[in-house]
This record gives C-alpha cells, structure tokens and sequence, in this order.
C-alpha cells in the first residue's frame, strides 16, 4: 500500500496557512504605510516604542549610579520642569495639528509664533514657581539660588521648543523623523547620564536630560524651517485659505481650557504627589506612572494623526476614525495584558522597592488606557470638526474626575491613588461619550469620500 505524504514541504498545510496569513499581514501593513493616517499614526506610535525601550534603560542606569533619594528628586524636577513647559505647548499641539495642515505659506509663521508663545508662558509660570519653592516640599529645595534657578529656568524654554517640534513634524505628515530624533536623543542622554554619575553625584540625573534636550533643538528645527516648511508651501493646493489669527484663536479658546485640564493630569498631579513624599517614595511612584503614560501615548498618537488627516477631508472622518480606533487597540490591548501581567517583573529590573510601590499603579493605568483609547478617538475627531466647545467639556471633566479622586485616595492608598483616580474617571467618561462616538463613528460616507478612498486602497495595491 502507497504511504500519502502531507504537504510538498516541512510542515504541511500548516505551515503554508501561516505563510499565507504572514503574507496577508505584511501586505495589509504595505497598505497602511502608503496611507498618511497610519503612516503618521504608526511613526508616532513607534517614537513611544523607542522612548519606552530606551527610557528604560536610561532610568535602569540611573537607579545603579545614584542613590534612592536623588533618584525620585531628579524625577520631580523633571516632572515640574515639563509641567511648566507644557502650560502652553501642549495646549498649542491641539491647534498645531488642526491648522498645520492647512497653513500653507504661513505654516513657518505659526510654528514660530507656537514656540514663543509657549516659551514666554512657561519662563513666566516657571518664576512663579521659583518663587514659592517653600510651599512644594524639600525635592524641589535644591532649586534655590541664582544659578540653579537659571539652570531651571532655561531647562523650561528647551523642553517648551521640544514638545512643540513633534507635533510640528507630525502637522506636515513628516512623523517619520520623530522616532529618528527620539532614538539619537535617548542615546545621547544615556551616555551623558553615566559621564556625569561621577562629577555630578546629586544632579548628574537633571543635567543629562536637559543637556541633550537642548543640542537636539538645532537640527531638528533647521530641517523643519530650511527644508519642510518651504516644502509643506508649496505643496499646497492652489487657491487654498490659510487659517486667520481669529479663527485660531477661537479654536485655542476653547480648545486650551480643556488641553490645560489634561496637562493638569499628565504633570501637576505628579507634581503635588512629589510635594507629599519623601524623594525615595517618588522614585517608587515615578517609574510605574511614566511606563503607565508611555501606553496611553500609544492612543495618543494615532489620534493625533487622525486630526491631521480629518483637518483637511471632512467627507472621511468616520471611517478614518473607525480604521484609527481598529488600529490603536490591535497594539495597544497586547500591551496592556503584557503589562498587566509581567509588571512585577518589569518594576523589578530596577530593584526591589519598586515591584513592591508600584506594581499596582502600573497595573491600574494599564487597564485605565482601554476606555482612553475611545476618549482620544472622540477628541481628535472633535478638533477636526473644531468643536472647541464639547472638546474643553470632556477635557475639563476627566481632569476634574481624576484630580479630585486622586488627591482625594493619596492618604488612603498613597501612590496608587493616581491609578485608581485614572480607572475610575477614564471609564465613566468613556461612557458619557459612548453616543457622540458612535454618531461620528455611523456618519455614512458621502459619494466623494466614499469613492476617493476607494481608488486610494487600488493605487496603493496597484504600486
């Protein structure tokens, strides 16, 4: 009797089903990278990828080099140095990635305003602050005296230019040299960081992140304004609008209320758990909550690509969102069951006090990121409509939610607070949401749109 061999190859149907879905992803991904939504959303998401990779081993060093203390210390002034320089910067990516699009000829104009607006602001917020430094508790005490102060000060105007220069790539559909200068930056800081553990034993931390920050400025912003911005110009369609000084301000006056209420979740609560510990207790908070943050960047991002693209084709904002939203939680829900799981062992790498503070802070905000993902979808898709009024509503609301309950815990449950005060506001918004979401998710595609995107996804295989 003949024997039957299964399959022309090792493996069998098996193995051929599985090249064939391998083929099927890769060619989906193809697809995807020819389309500036997910081009722009996948770069962006990648540059919090290398962050995370490379800011974990820039934190891993700096717990071996310096002490517990000065650990959670350098943590606190880096947390209030971006506090400040985000008063106004983020507040202006929100109008920066609505009106870039658009700007045309005055696109070098509104990044260069962007920046001194936001730089004049935080040196402003910052000397306040400089001045009240008895009431923020002994981390930030070492602030104190002319020089450091300068040194702060300084720090604060970099970083504003550095948030504002992302957003800046990301509205010219250039987000593919952010993950680029995220990697070099990341690598310089590492160096720079075991350089200085010597020299600089109480603030080798603080200077090994500013440093860097400010020699990345001069490149970065000579590529934006020598070569993309003339280019972005003169890619732009003949007749078109640039945005009026009016119509951008009625966009940030109602968009910055509610950027400002989420600045105030992102920095300041840290700021003020900072002003309650002791610096060791902040290292322990710090980690968790940084790693916590770098997921929801991951709904972030692709959000903010989705605004850029429903800037200029309203007719396809639905199924721009739906696709954005499809997209986040494919990797953003493997990440947080990895999170959730190994964040033990992730938190242990650094030593044993932060596994025991903060596994369940981390554990919290990797759950928390789930209902976010739906908030960032509906926000991005309400500045693309510059629905100013119902974006600072929602905005105000989850800031109120999560400030109010984490302060609220802090002496309850101590650092884990925050991830519970996170949980319980992220989800009870999503739900509020849940109708305007699905009306801007159901909007049926206009002919155009419809027909438009449909020659876009057969050139795309065509090439």
């Amino acid at each position: 009797m003949k024997t039957t061999v299964t399959g022309d190859r090792p493996g069998g149907p098996d193995a051929d089903e599985a090249a064939g879905r391998l083929t099927v992803l890769w060619r989906r991904l193809l697809r995807d990278l020819r389309n500036p939504l997910f081009l722009n959303g996948y770069a962006l998401m990648a540059n919090t990828g290398v962050t995370a990779v490379l800011g974990m081993g820039y934190w891993l060093l700096a717990a071996r080099l310096y002490s517990a203390e000065d650990f959670g210390r350098s943590q606190a002034l880096i947390t209030a140095m971006r506090l400040f320089a985000g008063l106004t910067a983020l507040g202006l990516t929100g109008a920066l990635a609505r009106f870039i699009p658009v700007a045309g000829r005055r696109t070098g104009g509104l990044i260069g305003r962007g920046y001194l607006i936001a730089t004049l602001t935080a040196l402003v917020a910052a000397t306040a602050f400089l001045l009240t430094l008895p009431f923020w508790g002994e981390n930030y005490a070492s602030l104190g005296g002319l020089g450091p102060g300068l040194f702060f000060l300084a720090s604060v105007a970099v970083w504003s230019v550095f948030t504002l220069q992302d957003v800046a790539l990301a509205g010219m559909r250039k987000a593919v040299w952010v993950p680029v200068n995220s990697f070099c930056f990341g690598l310089v800081k590492m160096g720079l960081l075991v350089a200085v553990a010597g020299a600089l034993p109480d603030d080798g931390i603080y200077v090994s992140w500013v440093v860097p920050t400010a020699l990345a400025l001069i490149p970065i912003n000579f590529f934006i304004f020598g070569v993309l911005v003339p280019r972005h110009a003169k890619l732009a369609p003949a007749g078109s609008r640039p945005p009026r000084l009016r119509e951008i301000g009625r966009f940030l006056a109602g968009d910055y209320p509610g950027a400002f209420s989420i600045l105030a979740i992102v920095y300041f609560l840290p700021v003020y758990v900072a002003s309650r510990v002791s610096g060791e207790l902040f290292g322990y908070f710090s980690i968790p909550q940084t790693l916590g943050a770098m997921i929801e960047l991951l709904a972030i991002n692709m959000a903010t690509s989705l605004t850029v693209e429903g800037s200029g084709d309203h007719s396809n904002l639905a199924a721009n969102c739906r696709q954005a939203m499809r997209r986040a939680y494919m990797i953003i829900i493997p990440a947080s069951a990895v999170t959730i799981v190994a964040a033990p062992l992730i938190l242990s790498v650094f030593g044993p006090g932060f596994a025991e503070h903060g596994t369940p802070l981390l554990r919290l905000m990797a759950v928390a990121v789930l209902p976010r993902v739906l908030i960032e979808i509906y926000l991005s898709a309400l500045r693309a409509r510059s629905q100013a009024r119902t974006l600072a509503v929602v905005q105000i609301g989850l800031a109120v939610l999560v400030l109010s309950s984490s302060v609220i815990l802090l002496p309850v449950t101590g650092i884990t607070s925050v991830g519970y005060g996170l949980l319980f506001s992220e989800f009870l918004v999503a739900l509020l949401i849940l109708p305007g979401l699905r009306k801007i998710l159901n909007q049926p595609e206009t002919p155009q749109s419809s027909s438009a995107r449909e020659a876009s996804e057969a050139a795309s295989w065509s090439t």
